[in-house]
Protein backbone atom coordinates (compact mmCIF):
# COMPACT_ATOMS: atom_id res chain seq x y z
CA UNK A 1 0.00 0.00 0.00
CA UNK A 2 1.24 3.05 -1.18
CA UNK A 3 2.08 5.73 2.26
CA UNK A 4 1.33 9.66 1.94
CA UNK A 5 2.88 12.42 4.73
CA UNK A 6 -0.97 12.57 5.89
CA UNK A 7 -1.40 8.79 6.29
CA UNK A 8 1.90 8.52 7.78
CA UNK A 9 0.61 11.28 10.39
CA UNK A 10 -2.17 9.60 11.03
CA UNK A 11 -0.60 5.92 11.65
CA UNK A 12 2.30 7.98 13.79
CA UNK A 13 0.08 10.57 15.65
CA UNK A 14 0.79 8.78 19.38
CA UNK A 15 4.41 8.55 18.84
CA UNK A 16 4.77 12.16 17.55
CA UNK A 17 2.85 13.55 20.24
CA UNK A 18 5.83 11.73 22.43
CA UNK A 19 8.52 13.28 20.32
CA UNK A 20 7.45 16.69 20.92
CA UNK A 21 7.13 16.55 24.54
CA UNK A 22 10.81 15.40 24.51
CA UNK A 23 11.65 18.44 22.22
CA UNK A 24 9.17 20.70 24.26
CA UNK A 25 8.33 22.20 21.18
CA UNK A 26 4.31 21.50 19.48
CA UNK A 27 3.97 21.69 16.09
CA UNK A 28 1.42 23.46 14.46
CA UNK A 29 1.74 21.39 11.08
CA UNK A 30 2.53 17.95 12.21
CA UNK A 31 3.27 16.79 8.90
CA UNK A 32 6.35 18.89 8.49
CA UNK A 33 7.40 16.94 11.75
CA UNK A 34 6.38 13.66 9.79
CA UNK A 35 8.83 14.98 7.09
CA UNK A 36 11.65 15.20 9.13
CA UNK A 37 11.74 11.32 9.99
CA UNK A 38 11.18 10.30 6.82
CA UNK A 39 14.71 8.69 5.54
CA UNK A 40 14.71 8.47 1.41
CA UNK A 41 14.68 4.91 1.59
CA UNK A 42 11.17 4.54 2.96
CA UNK A 43 9.96 6.94 0.38
CA UNK A 44 11.74 4.55 -2.44
CA UNK A 45 9.79 1.64 -1.53
CA UNK A 46 6.81 2.77 -0.41
CA UNK A 47 5.48 6.08 -1.50
CA UNK A 48 5.30 7.79 -4.65
CA UNK A 49 8.16 8.77 -7.00
CA UNK A 50 6.99 12.17 -6.52
CA UNK A 51 7.28 12.08 -2.64
CA UNK A 52 9.07 14.49 -0.37
CA UNK A 53 11.78 12.93 1.96
CA UNK A 54 13.51 14.45 4.83
CA UNK A 55 16.40 15.57 2.85
CA UNK A 56 15.55 18.72 1.83
CA UNK A 57 14.26 19.93 5.25
CA UNK A 58 17.74 18.62 6.41
CA UNK A 59 18.81 21.62 3.69
CA UNK A 60 17.35 24.19 5.43
CA UNK A 61 18.04 22.81 8.90
CA UNK A 62 21.78 22.65 8.20
CA UNK A 63 21.45 26.53 7.31
CA UNK A 64 19.30 27.23 10.23
CA UNK A 65 21.90 25.83 12.62
CA UNK A 66 24.70 27.27 11.09
CA UNK A 67 23.04 30.69 11.51
CA UNK A 68 21.81 30.33 15.06
CA UNK A 69 24.85 28.30 16.57
CA UNK A 70 26.50 31.19 14.86
CA UNK A 71 24.91 33.91 16.78
CA UNK A 72 25.07 31.90 19.77
CA UNK A 73 28.80 31.48 19.60
CA UNK A 74 29.26 35.02 18.37
CA UNK A 75 27.12 36.48 21.33
CA UNK A 76 28.72 34.01 24.35
CA UNK A 77 32.76 34.04 23.07
CA UNK A 78 33.20 37.97 22.15
CA UNK A 79 36.97 37.76 22.55
CA UNK A 80 37.61 35.07 20.01
CA UNK A 81 38.97 35.18 16.72
CA UNK A 82 36.66 34.16 13.59
CA UNK A 83 38.38 31.58 12.89
CA UNK A 84 38.05 30.04 16.64
CA UNK A 85 34.08 30.29 16.27
CA UNK A 86 33.96 28.56 13.47
CA UNK A 87 36.14 25.26 14.64
CA UNK A 88 34.08 25.37 17.02
CA UNK A 89 31.05 25.36 15.43
CA UNK A 90 32.38 22.84 12.79
CA UNK A 91 33.56 20.59 16.02
CA UNK A 92 29.87 21.22 16.85
CA UNK A 93 27.85 20.18 13.77
CA UNK A 94 29.70 17.20 12.55
CA UNK A 95 27.96 14.10 11.62
CA UNK A 96 29.14 12.25 15.14
CA UNK A 97 27.88 15.83 17.44
CA UNK A 98 24.66 15.95 15.30
CA UNK A 99 24.05 11.86 15.97
CA UNK A 100 24.29 12.36 19.54
CA UNK A 101 22.03 15.04 20.13
CA UNK A 102 19.84 13.38 18.00
CA UNK A 103 20.69 10.22 20.04
CA UNK A 104 20.07 12.17 23.51
CA UNK A 105 16.23 12.78 22.45
CA UNK A 106 15.92 9.03 21.26
CA UNK A 107 15.27 10.19 18.03
CA UNK A 108 16.27 6.92 15.69
CA UNK A 109 13.03 5.63 17.64
CA UNK A 110 10.37 8.01 15.54
CA UNK A 111 12.32 7.38 11.88
CA UNK A 112 10.47 6.29 8.92
CA UNK A 113 13.26 3.65 7.23
CA UNK A 114 13.25 1.52 4.34
CA UNK A 115 13.02 -2.24 4.72
CA UNK A 116 17.01 -2.15 4.18
CA UNK A 117 17.86 0.59 6.38
CA UNK A 118 16.03 -0.94 9.33
CA UNK A 119 17.58 -4.31 8.88
CA UNK A 120 20.89 -2.79 8.52
CA UNK A 121 20.14 -1.12 11.85
CA UNK A 122 19.27 2.36 10.47
CA UNK A 123 18.31 3.99 13.62
CA UNK A 124 21.57 3.88 15.04
CA UNK A 125 23.47 4.53 11.75
CA UNK A 126 24.97 8.46 12.79
CA UNK A 127 24.69 9.92 8.50
CA UNK A 128 20.39 8.73 9.39
CA UNK A 129 20.46 10.14 12.61
CA UNK A 130 22.29 13.26 11.96
CA UNK A 131 20.51 13.98 8.75
CA UNK A 132 17.64 13.17 10.71
CA UNK A 133 18.77 16.06 13.32
CA UNK A 134 18.75 18.71 10.90
CA UNK A 135 15.83 17.86 9.21
CA UNK A 136 13.93 18.41 12.65
CA UNK A 137 15.40 22.13 12.66
CA UNK A 138 14.58 22.62 9.72
CA UNK A 139 10.91 21.45 10.27
CA UNK A 140 11.02 23.86 13.52
CA UNK A 141 12.56 26.67 11.63
CA UNK A 142 9.05 26.22 9.01
CA UNK A 143 6.42 25.70 11.92
CA UNK A 144 7.81 28.63 14.70
CA UNK A 145 9.66 30.78 12.69
CA UNK A 146 13.56 31.71 13.68
CA UNK A 147 12.79 32.63 17.63
CA UNK A 148 11.99 29.08 17.89
CA UNK A 149 14.56 27.27 15.79
CA UNK A 150 16.60 29.67 17.88
CA UNK A 151 15.16 28.48 21.38
CA UNK A 152 15.39 24.81 20.26
CA UNK A 153 19.50 25.03 19.41
CA UNK A 154 20.10 27.56 22.84
CA UNK A 155 18.18 24.65 24.94
CA UNK A 156 20.42 21.81 23.72
CA UNK A 157 23.64 23.14 22.49
CA UNK A 158 24.05 25.58 24.90
CA UNK A 159 25.02 23.27 28.45
CA UNK A 160 27.53 21.01 25.94
CA UNK A 161 29.35 24.16 25.01
CA UNK A 162 29.69 25.59 28.47
CA UNK A 163 30.86 21.85 29.24
CA UNK A 164 33.48 21.57 26.40
CA UNK A 165 34.49 25.08 25.22
CA UNK A 166 38.18 24.56 25.16
CA UNK A 167 37.64 20.87 23.87
CA UNK A 168 35.20 22.21 21.23
CA UNK A 169 37.89 24.96 20.18
CA UNK A 170 40.42 22.06 19.49
CA UNK A 171 37.80 19.79 18.29
CA UNK A 172 38.28 20.25 14.29
CA UNK A 173 41.82 18.87 14.06
CA UNK A 174 41.65 18.83 10.30
CA UNK A 175 41.38 22.50 10.15
CA UNK A 176 44.38 23.08 13.29
CA UNK A 177 46.50 20.89 11.11
CA UNK A 178 45.83 22.97 7.86
CA UNK A 179 46.75 25.78 8.98
CA UNK A 180 49.49 24.99 11.14
CA UNK A 181 50.99 23.71 8.31
CA UNK A 182 49.86 26.38 6.23
CA UNK A 183 51.33 28.72 8.09
CA UNK A 184 54.79 27.28 8.20
CA UNK A 185 55.39 25.78 4.89
CA UNK A 186 52.40 27.08 2.57
CA UNK A 187 51.35 23.71 1.80
CA UNK A 188 48.23 21.57 2.95
CA UNK A 189 48.35 17.78 3.89
CA UNK A 190 47.35 14.81 2.00
CA UNK A 191 44.77 12.20 3.61
CA UNK A 192 45.09 8.69 2.08
CA UNK A 193 42.17 6.15 2.82
CA UNK A 194 44.55 3.02 3.52
CA UNK A 195 41.69 0.57 4.38
CA UNK A 196 38.08 -0.22 4.26
CA UNK A 197 37.22 -3.37 6.15
CA UNK A 198 33.62 -4.71 7.75
CA UNK A 199 30.57 -5.64 6.09
CA UNK A 200 28.16 -2.78 4.18
CA UNK A 201 26.98 -2.02 7.25
CA UNK A 202 29.52 -1.46 9.92
CA UNK A 203 32.47 -0.55 8.23
CA UNK A 204 35.38 0.62 9.47
CA UNK A 205 38.08 3.17 7.46
CA UNK A 206 41.49 3.33 8.02
CA UNK A 207 43.21 7.01 7.09
CA UNK A 208 46.55 8.40 7.14
CA UNK A 209 47.79 11.55 6.61
CA UNK A 210 50.64 12.52 4.77
CA UNK A 211 53.02 15.66 4.08
CA UNK A 212 56.00 16.55 1.58
CA UNK A 213 55.60 12.01 1.42
CA UNK A 214 55.79 11.60 5.80
CA UNK A 215 53.41 10.13 7.65
CA UNK A 216 52.37 12.12 10.06
CA UNK A 217 49.56 10.09 11.94
CA UNK A 218 46.89 7.20 10.88
CA UNK A 219 43.26 6.62 12.53
CA UNK A 220 40.76 4.62 12.42
CA UNK A 221 36.60 5.42 12.73
CA UNK A 222 33.64 3.68 10.86
CA UNK A 223 33.39 6.94 9.04
CA UNK A 224 36.24 8.52 6.68
CA UNK A 225 35.33 11.71 8.42
CA UNK A 226 36.11 10.82 12.03
CA UNK A 227 39.04 8.40 10.80
CA UNK A 228 40.66 11.99 9.17
CA UNK A 229 39.80 13.39 12.36
CA UNK A 230 41.59 11.15 14.60
CA UNK A 231 44.60 10.97 12.00
CA UNK A 232 44.62 15.12 12.43
CA UNK A 233 44.95 15.09 16.28
CA UNK A 234 47.57 12.26 16.28
CA UNK A 235 49.29 14.30 13.35
CA UNK A 236 49.11 17.41 15.78
CA UNK A 237 50.39 15.84 18.49
CA UNK A 238 53.66 14.32 16.77
CA UNK A 239 54.69 17.44 15.09
CA UNK A 240 53.83 19.58 18.35
CA UNK A 241 56.62 16.51 19.65
CA UNK A 242 59.15 16.91 18.00
CA UNK A 243 58.58 20.79 17.99
CA UNK A 244 59.99 20.45 21.51
CA UNK A 245 62.48 18.29 21.19
CA UNK A 246 63.80 20.48 18.52
CA UNK A 247 63.56 23.62 20.97
CA UNK A 248 65.01 21.66 24.16
CA UNK A 249 68.00 19.93 21.77
CA UNK A 250 68.55 24.08 20.65
CA UNK A 251 68.84 25.08 24.10
CA UNK A 252 71.35 22.44 24.35
CA UNK A 253 73.16 23.70 21.85
CA UNK A 254 73.20 27.03 23.21
CA UNK A 255 74.25 25.79 26.85
CA UNK A 256 78.10 26.72 28.16
CA UNK A 257 80.24 23.87 28.13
Amino acid sequence: MTATLDTLVQDNRKRLEELQARIGYRFKDLRLLQLALVHSSFAFERMKRSARHNETQEFLGDAVLDLTLGYILFTRFPEKREGQLTRIRAALVNESGLAEMARQIGLGEFLVLGHGEEASGGREKSSILSCAYEALIGALFLDGGYEEALSFVRRWFEPLIERRSEELLAGDAKSTLQEFLQERFTEGPVYVLDAEEGPAHARIFTVSVRFRGETLGCGRASSKKEAEQTAARRALRFLHSRRERGEQAADRSETPA
